[in-house]
């Protein structure tokens, strides 16, 4: 499934998460991520809800 177009918000979410992940990464190598996975895809299934609800008004 493709990605939807992101919001500005989500955007923000979205890169927020990513420097999260990363900075744990830099942590080390075995730390859990799973809770920043979890809301990251959370964000974009979010944003595809959206998208469809847009498109059902149409």
């Amino acid at each position: 499934m493709a990605d939807p177009k992101f919001t500005a918000g989500e955007v923000a979410k979205l890169t927020w998460l990513t420097a999260r992940m990363a900075k744990r990464s830099i942590a080390s190598q075995t730390v859990y991520q799973g809770d920043l996975e979890r809301k990251f895809e959370k964000v974009i299934e979010g944003a595809r809800k959206r998208e469809e609800e847009q498109r059902k008004r149409k």
